[in-house]
């Protein structure tokens, strides 16, 4: 009896769960979770083919998800677009970017050389040109390279440059307005060249460095120094000047003159004859070793100084 009653239990079972309705299969993706396929933004015509139909769904499916989501290169251009450091003028990679303008090797300047904040770095690099520098450029050094010219336009538009230092190359050619262009620039060392001519310099000057260069008796025009009202150091060593060049403007603090071929002096060089009360206080170092100069010969050109100038006194 118990025998009989399993087995009509089982085939009530059996029927009832043949009987119950058959849904469709729903398939959820992760960006249109609890859609139904038919119910998404791009329907598509069933196939009879159960493949073509696979296929078919593959298709839509992608097309949905490439709307919905960026392709691979878009983001791997957005991650390098947020990546990239903004140096200096902080603009785009493309001509005066965040390296700085293209060189002539086809290298960008902070590629080229090194860039730390608004200074720029092109020591020892082998140039042969000033090399273009981003707009905010604050100090710039391009000692040790094979540099022969500065042009007119090597530091146009630089109006944040402070400081040019150049020290040790082969120039001897400047253009005139190369740095008379400059309205903040303070400091320029051009030692250990082949400069025979300086050009126009800017009145904002405080140190100039022009040693060991070939300006000779004609180098240095009349009065260049004469508006140079903030000048504080002022070195033209070995040059083979014959002359003191005048008038130094009362703010100048050191003169360096040594090993040149000044064989002379005036005594309103530094001092005035006709005003013995005038003294100048700011001027307190003055070198004139290596001169055939005998500084004994004119006493009163140091009256109104704190200090001797350093040379020959026999």
């Amino acid at each position: 009896m118990q025998a009989f009653v399993n087995v009509f239990l089982g085939f009530f079972i059996f029927e009832s769960v043949g009987a119950a309705p058959i849904t469709d299969t729903i398939i959820y993706d992760s960006e249109f979770y609890d859609i139904p396929f038919g119910e998404l933004p791009h329907p598509f015509a069933y196939d009879e083919n159960k493949q073509s139909v696979e296929t078919e769904i593959g298709t839509e499916l992608s097309s949905v998800i490439q709307e919905s989501y960026p392709s691979a290169p878009l983001i791997e251009e957005a991650e390098d677009e947020a990546s990239t450091s903004k140096l200096i003028d902080g603009s785009s990679a493309q001509g005066s970017g965040v390296l700085g303008p293209q060189t002539q090797d086809g290298l960008p300047t902070c590629l080229l050389c090194t860039c730390l904040g608004t200074t720029v770095y092109c020591d020892d690099r082998e140039l042969d040109a000033v090399p273009p520098l981003p707009k905010k450029t604050t100090y710039f050094y391009s000692r040790y390279n094979r540099i022969r010219k500065i042009s007119r336009n090597d530091f146009a538009n630089l109006n944040y440059l402070k400081r040019i230092d150049l020290t040790a190359n082969f120039i001897s050619e400047i253009h005139k307005d190369a740095f008379r262009r400059l309205p903040q620039l303070q400091e320029l060392v051009l030692r250990d060249n082949r400069i025979r001519q300086l050009p126009e310099l800017p009145s904002t000057l405080t140190f100039i460095d022009v040693s060991k260069n070939r300006l000779g008796r004609k180098g240095i025009r009349n009065e260049a120094f004469k508006n140079l009202d903030e000048l504080q150091h002022l070195y033209i060593t070995d040059n083979n000047l014959d002359h003191i060049p005048l008038p130094l403007p009362e703010s100048l603090q050191a003169l360096h003159l040594q090993n040149n071929n000044i064989q002379e002096m005036h005594e309103d060089t530094f001092c005035k004859m006709r005003d013995f009360t005038y003294v100048r206080r700011a001027l307190e170092d003055i070198r004139l070793d290596g001169n055939p100069i005998n500084l004994s010969k004119t006493p009163y050109a140091y009256m109104c100084l704190p200090r001797l100038p350093v040379g020959n006194l026999i």
